[in-house]
This record gives C-alpha cells, sequence and structure tokens, in this order.
C-alpha cells in the first residue's frame, strides 16, 4: 500500500481512524521506550556480572561490595543485597532472602509500562470494531431512503468503507502485540539472568562462608 493509497484509505474510513492513530502511536512510543530501558539494564547488567564473577571466584567480596556499591545496574542491585549480610551473617537463608527482596523490588521495575502496549492493542481492535458497527448503521439508515436502483451499489460502497476501520483497527493491533510479546521475553530474560547470578553468587558465598568457619573450628581444635 503505498502513500497516497493509505491517505485515501484512512480518508474513508471515518472518524473513528483518528482515535485508533492516537492508540497506535501512544502504544508504539511505550514500546520504544520499553525497548531501549530493558536493552539498555540488559547490557549494564552483563557488564556487571562479567566484572563481578572473578571477584566473586577469588572470594574478594570486599572489593566486590566496593564495586556494587557504585553501580546502578539492577544486577548490582541483587548482589549487593546478598555482598552486604555476607559478613555479618552465616545463615544461607539470609542472604537469599535479602536478595528475593531485592529481586521483587526490581522486577515491577522491569515490568512498568509493558501491559500498556497490550492493553492498547486490545483497545485499538475494539475501536475498529466500534467503528465498522457505526459506520453500518450509518449504511443501512442512508439505504434505507435511497432509491431502489441505487441501494445496492450504495450499501456495497458503505460496506467497504465501514470495514476500513475493522482493517486498520487490526493493522494497529497486530505490530503492538508483537511489540509486547518482545518485551515479554525480554524482560523474562533479564529476570532469568538476575536469579541465576543471585543462585550463583549465593553458592559461591555460602562455599567461602563453610571454609572459613571450618578452618576456624580446626584452629580452634588445635589449641
Amino acid at each position: 500500500m503505498g502513500f497516497y493509497s493509505f491517505v485515501a484509505f484512512f480518508q474513508k474510513g471515518g472518524l473513528f481512524m483518528y482515535p485508533i492513530l492516537l492508540v497506535f502511536a501512544g502504544g508504539m512510543a511505550i514500546a520504544f521506550e520499553r525497548w531501549v530501558q530493558l536493552y539498555r539494564t540488559q547490557n549494564a547488567n552483563e557488564k556487571t556480572w562479567g566484572l563481578l564473577e572473578p571477584l566473586l571466584a577469588k572470594g574478594d567480596f570486599e572489593k566486590a561490595r566496593q564495586m556494587v556499591s557504585k553501580d546502578n545496574s539492577s544486577m548490582a542491585q541483587v548482589l549487593g543485597m546478598g555482598l552486604a549480610r555476607q559478613g555479618t551473617v552465616r545463615r544461607r537463608d539470609d542472604i537469599e532472602i535479602a536478595m528475593e527482596e531485592s529481586m521483587m523490588e526490581i522486577i515491577p521495575q522491569l515490568e512498568k509500562r509493558t501491559p500498556y502496549v497490550a492493553l492498547l492493542s486490545n483497545i485499538a481492535t475494539l475501536l475498529g470494531l466500534l467503528g465498522t458497527i457505526m459506520g453500518l448503521i450509518a449504511a443501512f439508515t442512508a439505504v434505507a431512503n435511497a432509491n431502489p436502483a441505487e441501494k445496492a451499489d450504495l450499501l456495497s460502497a458503505s460496506i467497504s468503507v465501514a470495514m476500513n476501520t475493522t482493517a486498520f483497527g487490526l493493522m494497529t493491533a497486530i505490530p503492538l502485540l508483537l511489540f509486547h510479546a518482545k518485551l515479554t521475553s525480554t524482560t523474562g530474560q533479564i529476570v532469568d539472568s538476575l536469579e541465576m547470578a543471585s543462585v550463583r553468587a549465593l553458592n559461591t558465598i555460602s562455599d567461602f562462608n563453610r571454609r572459613h568457619f571450618e578452618r576456624k573450628m580446626a584452629l580452634s581444635d588445635e589449641n
């Protein structure tokens, strides 16, 4: 469909084409903003984990704590909660609960505004159907008072115009649904990476604490 064909198609659709266009513009604005934000978050998390993982493997928790304190990524927030308790508590459950609490704060931020994309997609579809129904009502009303010889041509033309709103509503809804699926998938990947990193960090901290406790017990036995 060329530009001029689309303009003609749009103009024939009637007044309901304008709210559908506004819904599409709003949905695309939200989808683009969320995609940029999630992309930045994903890259920042990967960078943070790449720097933190070697420090955790070496047991250099003090340096790791200093690093996450200067980092604003969601990865640093989650692991920072666990590292903050590494030197003060020994129980694995306490560290795990601390990181889970941080995850509960981060996940809503990752999912923020994404449901509106699916909502606007559904609204576009419904507006398209409503526009078609209103157009058909107007068409049948006009045909009722028309010349019998012109009724068939007038009705077919009116129905064709009325169906434009449904077509445009679907043309708007389908891309928004695809964007919503992509945003949901990306959010899920980020959450999975955070959970993976928190489990690895938790295991590393637990192993370090266990070895430290065993060495301490061995020294006390020697004395």
